[in-house]
């Protein structure tokens, strides 16, 4: 009988700590604050350089590439132009 009282009282003491816990305190809550950083909002990400691959009857191998970004469109031909050369 003594055993029930004891569960009894703990299972009311850890009720009433859950509630307590869980419930608002008005007094503490803060609002969420967001920050916009200007050099992350101005990166914009570029396209990639489009790639169409053709091969031709001998085996050989053409492209044609296409992008917003000359500089990138060069490096990826001259990629391409060294691994070609790699494989032969």
């Amino acid at each position: 009988m003594a055993r029930k009282n004891i569960l009894n009282a703990l299972s009311l003491i850890s009720l009433v700590v859950l509630i307590y816990s869980c419930s608002d305190s008005g007094g503490r809550r803060q609002e969420a604050v967001f920050k916009q950083v200007t050099e992350i909002a101005e990166v914009k990400p570029g396209s990639p350089v489009k790639i169409k691959l053709k091969r031709s009857g001998d085996g050989g191998y053409s492209w044609e590439l296409s992008g917003d970004d000359a500089d990138k469109v060069i490096q990826t031909d001259n990629k391409l132009k060294e691994a070609m050369e790699k494989k032969k």
